[in-house]
């Protein structure tokens, strides 16, 4: 039997995903982790510093902007994000250099946000999901990123493997607003 290596949420339901389930792992034109990129699509690359978390927020507002998002739709991608890139820094490079990729997309009224490592990645995504589990509680780390990001987003997916890094790809619905000029 395969190994579970990633998990999908959708709709509140969780989905378990091996390996052959997750893109995560295949190359692609060497940009490992991440989708393909449409033309309007933004790509970052940037290092696992906990002073990056700010900027990857920042630039998310900036893209997610376009769609005229509610101030809490908003307030919910960016925690969301903060969420995924802190995970980043702390857990998946521990202190070493890395870094993180993020692609940010919108498709209609739909924004894309994906966030990989090439990091330690996890043993164990159905035990690294729970609420208030943490592998740096000397840090004095919460857990609750994933929760986080289940909570405030429309669509979750994890995939991980040990040794390889970790993809967040999430994705919310933006409500139709009308312009005010």
């Amino acid at each position: 039997m395969e190994k579970v290596q990633g998990i999908r949420v959708l709709d509140g339901r969780r989905e378990l995903l091996t390996e052959t389930e997750c893109d995560f792992f295949e190359e692609k034109a060497g940009e490992r982790g991440l989708s393909a990129v449409g033309e309007q699509d933004v790509v970052l690359e940037f290092g696992a510093r906990s002073q990056n978390e700010g900027f990857a927020r920042m630039v998310t507002a900036a893209f997610v902007s376009g769609l005229n998002p509610t101030l809490e739709e908003l307030a919910d991608i960016k925690t969301a994000v903060s969420e995924a890139v802190t995970n980043a820094i702390i857990h998946a490079y521990a202190g070493a250099a890395g870094s993180i990729r993020m692609r940010l997309a919108a498709q209609n009224t739909e924004i894309i946000i994906e966030v990989a490592d090439r990091g330690v990645g996890m043993e164990d995504v159905e035990k690294a999901m729970e609420p208030m589990y943490t592998t740096r509680p000397e840090l004095e780390r919460s857990g609750m990123g994933f929760a986080f990001m289940e909570a405030f987003m429309d669509e979750l997916e994890v995939q991980t493997k040990p040794g390889t890094g970790t993809l967040i790809r999430m994705k919310k619905r933006i409500a139709a607003t009308e312009h005010t000029d």
